[in-house]
């Protein structure tokens, strides 16, 4: 399942999966994806490794960014997947 993290100013979507058990660790994937006029851009990174597993439609200087925002942000993205999500009241 993925859960909603926030909207950046140019309509990238940002969300996130629920903690993901792998053999000897645990992970996070978040996924980015902004619609275009062709469909949509789409980018996807696996924490804690920062391993982009896809990055299409984005620059480099926007994946940069994107690695920026996740490295700041990496532990409430642990907390919230951990939690099912940001708990709105």
């Amino acid at each position: 399942m993925m859960y909603p993290y926030m909207t950046l100013g140019d309509g990238t979507e940002i969300v996130h999966s629920q903690i993901l058990e792998e053999a000897d660790h645990t992970k996070v994937i978040v996924h980015f994806e902004r619609p275009t006029d062709n469909g949509f851009d789409s980018a996807r990174c696996e924490l804690p490794e920062y391993h982009w597993q896809c990055k299409e439609g984005y620059s480099d200087e926007e994946i940069a960014m994107f690695e920026q925002l996740l490295h700041s942000n990496a532990h409430l993205l642990f907390k919230y997947a951990a939690n099912g999500g940001i708990q709105i009241a």
